[in-house]
């Protein structure tokens, strides 16, 4: 292909700066971004003219959506979407972090428990163990009757030496 005519190459750059104003206000095709190759796709010109014959555009593409990029105006989509993101992660990490917590206080919780249960069942045991045996005593003994007196053991008498 011989050299552009200067209407032609007029009538390129005009496209391309025109497709410029559109990615830069935030117009993007689906599946695109507001970079040089969506720059060049909807131009209708390959990314190696536009790196080439019109570099001065591709520069003052980038050099316009960075200056609008640092001015805090998100001219990508995409850009709002990964913001967007970021902050749901963060929100999703602090409930992580609040639900770790409440956790580790539950399993605390339960090992407290678990011992105090432990502890009465152990308590239950004994009393129903010393319950146990008194009664047999006192069925031995006829439950509610008086033990009959032992008389008093004598003291035996002294044997000479």
């Amino acid at each position: 292909m011989g050299r552009l005519t200067d209407q032609t190459r007029a009538q390129k750059e005009a496209a391309i700066r025109a497709a410029m104003d559109r990615l830069l206000r935030g117009e993007i095709p689906p599946g695109g971004k507001c970079d040089v190759k969506t720059l060049a796709t909807i131009s209708g010109i390959t990314r190696a003219a536009l790196y080439s014959t019109y570099l001065h555009l591709k520069e003052e593409f980038e050099q316009r959506r960075d200056y609008l990029r640092t001015a805090g105006v998100i001219t990508d989509p995409r850009d709002a979407q990964i913001e967007r993101l970021k902050q749901q992660v963060e929100h999703l990490k602090n409930r992580v972090a609040v639900e770790e917590q409440r956790k580790a206080e539950l399993a605390a919780f339960r090992v407290q428990a678990i011992s105090r249960l432990a502890a009465q069942h152990d308590e239950i045991t004994r009393l129903r163990s010393a319950l146990s045996s008194s009664s047999r005593t006192a069925l031995s003994t006829g439950f509610g009757q008086r033990r009959p007196s032992v008389p008093a053991a004598q003291p035996l008498p002294r044997q000479p030496t």
